[in-house]
């Protein structure tokens, strides 16, 4: 079933907070629902749809559901880490469409900052009771070092630079500069990116997302009602979901579910990646973006970073405008997963709501994409293409 224009995104909300040491997380899930629904001009009671996923405390959609007083019809909890946000929106799409509900609400909230997570650089337990993974990584790597074997055998394949990887963290803090929430508003060099602390070869300090406090909040609403509410209009065009999975061993680390979720988004919304004007793509290292802009087809295997070190991804100088808001390189990361925030830019851009500083001019068609867990072992992946209706 197509979810072709059967759904808009009606409301849209970023936590302002980077630290919330003295709020809950339940909290934040629900100040981020509240900004969502005053930003659609809806009130609690029309929700009957609610997504979420593994950073709601318990049991996540029974809990939240409970604290924030809502009275449902359709709940999805679909964990694919990062992804899972672009996931919902697809979800609830669909939901809508086969009439399960009219109105979803999608929420995310963490405190890792607050918490003193090291996620990034944390032993990871073999004892999880994830099949298979004591042979898979049996010398128990940390996350990064999972992103530093790509990064590095995207170096010897295709003869990628560590400068040209900066690059992407440039173009994310020229856009930074100009967001007053964002964690890291200083704009860098590639040599700073290059000369900052190497934490896992060849990734630097700065080739990594900030950790941050925050969350966000979606309201993904049945047509006639979206259009109803004197907000501009953002349509569900087309969606893709994918799982990479280690396939015993018979996989290039170098490719990501990317290129199976992208190319179903782009069929279902009857586009090629040249007509995009604005692309939000998860950043959680430099070496994630230049990986998954190759895999969505925005340019060649192995040609990445040139793409990227030719400025394609600054707004006003490149063809690809990409996380105006910061990113999760400069911006914020909240509970170690960027996808929420990636479709509310994408949102704020198709409204023409961004900083007039990096607004696209005539932002019609927009990308948004995210990655869960680990790339070069398993991950999920969702591609959203979203248009101003």
């Amino acid at each position: 079933m197509s979810i072709n224009g059967k759904a808009y995104i009606a409301g849209a909300f970023e936590h302002p907070t980077r630290h919330a040491p003295d709020t809950s997380v339940a909290q934040l899930h629900a100040e981020c629902a509240q900004g969502a629904l005053a930003d659609a001009g809806l009130g609690k009671n029309d929700i009957d749809g609610y997504f979420c996923a593994g950073d709601a405390p318990g049991l996540g959609g029974l809990n939240l559901a409970n604290y924030m007083g809502l009275r449902l019809r359709h709940v999805d909890t679909t964990e694919t880490g990062g992804s899972s946000y672009l996931i919902h929106v697809s979800h609830a799409a669909q939901a809508i469409a086969l009439g399960k509900c009219n109105v979803a609400l999608i929420t995310l909230a963490g405190r890792p900052r607050s918490q003193q997570s090291r996620h990034g650089t944390e032993v990871r337990s073999r004892g999880s009771g994830v099949p298979d993974e004591p042979f898979e990584i049996p010398y128990a790597p940390v996350t990064i070092n999972l992103y530093a074997m790509v990064a590095m055998r995207h170096m010897h394949e295709y003869g990628t630079t560590s400068e040209q990887l900066a690059w992407v963290k440039v173009a994310a803090s020229q856009h930074a500069q100009h967001n007053p929430n964002a964690m890291l508003r200083e704009v860098v060099t590639v040599e700073q990116v290059v000369n900052s602390p190497l934490i896992s070869d060849p990734l630097h300090r700065l080739d990594c997302c900030v950790v941050s406090d925050g969350g966000g909040a979606l309201i993904v609403a049945r047509p006639e009602i979206a259009k109803s509410l004197r907000r501009p209009l953002v349509k569900i065009r087309g969606a893709g979901e994918a799982i990479k999975h280690q396939m015993g061993g018979k996989h290039d680390i170098c490719v990501s579910a990317a290129v199976w979720s992208g190319a179903r988004a782009f069929e279902e919304a009857g586009v090629k990646p040249v007509d995009i004007k604005y692309a939000s793509i998860y950043d959680s290292f430099t070496i994630t973006v230049v990986v998954q802009l190759e895999d969505l087809g925005f340019c060649e295997k192995g040609q990445g970073g040139k793409f990227v070190a030719d400025g394609n991804l600054i707004s006003g100088v490149g063809k690809l405008p990409f996380n105006t808001d910061g990113g999760g390189l400069c911006n914020n990361h909240p509970e170690n997963r960027g996808g929420m925030t990636k479709i509310i830019e994408a949102v704020r851009q198709l409204r023409g709501e961004a900083h007039p500083a990096v607004q696209v001019p005539a932002c019609d068609l927009a990308l948004a994409h995210g990655t869960g867990a680990r790339l070069g072992h398993r991950h999920g992946s969702a591609t959203l293409i979203l248009e101003r209706a």
